[in-house]
Formats: C-alpha cells, sequence, structure tokens
C-alpha cells in the first residue's frame, strides 16, 4: 500500500509579522511545517508501519519549502516530491496540481492538515478529492483501513460520527487523531539521504491578490468598577464578552 501526507510550510505562531509594499514579508519570520500537517506525517508513518508499503510526502510551494520536507523524512517517511512553484497559488489552483502528482503516485490513502494555518482555510483537503473523484473525510480523529475501504471518525458539530469510505480516499486531519512524533538525530540524518524528486511547475492562480494587511484590534480601555457592586460587575463583564467581544 502506499500513504500520501500533503504538506506545507508556515510561520510558526510565535513570528512577528511585518508588511512591506503591501505584502506580507516573511524574511524574518521562522517558518515551520503546519502543525496541521504534523498529524498528517505522523499518521502515514503509523499506516506504513502496521500495513507495510511507502509513505510519501508531496508538497507544493517555494523552494524554501524544502526543509518543511525535510522535517518530515527526519519524523519517517520514505521519500518526498516537491513541486516548486514560486508566489501565490490559490487552494484549487493547488489542488489540480497536486492532484496530477498523486496520480502518477496511485496511493490507497491521502492525508493533509484540516485547515492550513497561513491561510485559516479549510479548502485544500476537499478540494484535492474533488479533483481526484475520490471520497474525502475531513477532521478525521480515527482511522481504520480493511479490505479496501477505510473505516474513519471524524467531528460533526453536534457530536461526531463514524462513516465507511472506498479506497483510494482523502482525509483531512485534526488535533486528537495521534501525537506527531518528534524527529531524532538519527532521522534527520537520514533525512539528509532520502529522495526529493523536484518537479518545477507553472500553475496560473485563479486569484489575485491586490494587497495584504496585518490585522490589529485596538483596545476598548473599558474599566469596570467592582468595588461598590461585584454582582453587578461581574454581569456587566459577561455580558460584554459575550455580545461585544463574543468569546463566550
Amino acid at each position: 500500500m502506499k500513504f500520501v501526507a500533503v504538506i506545507r510550510q508556515v510561520p510558526d505562531s510565535e513570528s512577528r509579522l511585518k508588511i512591506d509594499a503591501g505584502r506580507v514579508d516573511l524574511s524574518s519570520a521562522t517558518l515551520i511545517l503546519d502543525q496541521m500537517d504534523e498529524y498528517a506525517v505522523e499518521e502515514v508513518i503509523r499506516l506504513q508501519e502496521k500495513h507495510g508499503g511507502e509513505s510519501v510526502i508531496v508538497a507544493l510551494g517555494p523552494e524554501r519549502f524544502e526543509e518543511a520536507v525535510r522535517t518530515a523524512l527526519a519524523m519517517g517517511a520514505d521519500r518526498a516530491i516537491h513541486l516548486v512553484q514560486e508566489g501565490y497559488l490559490d487552494p484549487i489552483t493547488q489542488a489540480e496540481a497536486l492532484a496530477e502528482a498523486l496520480r502518477a503516485e496511485a496511493p490507497d490513502v491521502v492525508l493533509t492538515g484540516g485547515q492550513q494555518a497561513d491561510w485559516d482555510s479549510q479548502a485544500l483537503g476537499p478540494a484535492i478529492a474533488e479533483a481526484l473523484g475520490w471520497p474525502v473525510v475531513t477532521w478525521t480523529t480515527a482511522l481504520e483501513l480493511e479490505d479496501g475501504q477505510a473505516r474513519a471518525k471524524h467531528d460533526l458539530d453536534e457530536g461526531a460520527e463514524v462513516v465507511r469510505v472506498s479506497l483510494p480516499a482523502v482525509f483531512t486531519t485534526q488535533q486528537g487523531l495521534n501525537e506527531p512524533r518528534y524527529p531524532t538525530l538519527p532521522g534527520i540524518m537520514k533525512a539528509k539521504k532520502k529522495e526529493i524528486r523536484k518537479i518545477p511547475i507553472s500553475a496560473a492562480s485563479k486569484v489575485e491578490v491586490l494587497e495584504q494587511s496585518i490585522q490589529e484590534r485596538s483596545r476598548l480601555g473599558k474599566v469596570l468598577d467592582g468595588t461598590k457592586d461585584p454582582h453587578a460587575a461581574a454581569s456587566e463583564l459577561i455580558r460584554l464578552l459575550h455580545e461585544e467581544a463574543k468569546v463566550i
């Protein structure tokens, strides 16, 4: 069997970003393997360990993505394919380009992160499945393979459900599916010798980015005096958090 994890490289959540000429400047940012994609990498390695076969990493992005690819290989994946494309591509165009490479690999299972950290988007996994014409299970928290089918559990607003789909299929991941392993020093050394096949592509984005900005929220500076009537102040705080801040 063959198991593929589609990964991306994103800024670390602690990175301080800045805007230069209407674009986010990543030159000083720490870039990492998307944490949602770590669950995908871990799962393809576990599936390989259980069922045999091969675990493959596929990435689409600029040359700098190689660092994230090497991290995935250091975790234990066998080899990687890097579709090299500089510049922005929308999720649908990315999915179409990835689907072409995935068809050539003919995997049984494809996993990718349930949400892309830099886009704050859930589009990539379902778009890949649509481009391939395969079933998709999103927000997967458990996955078992048997007799050419997959039994998967995923979250719903009302709770969770268990579904069965025929393979090949696409699954998107989330916290709870597994606990990603850390790359070990021997794994990092082995990753330096593992194959990364680079394929230059030249896709045209369906979406044009006109300008990027960093969202900033100004503080309202409201102060509640709870010295005279603590109960009234607490009630007002709850109202503000619910109706204005919308955090509860």
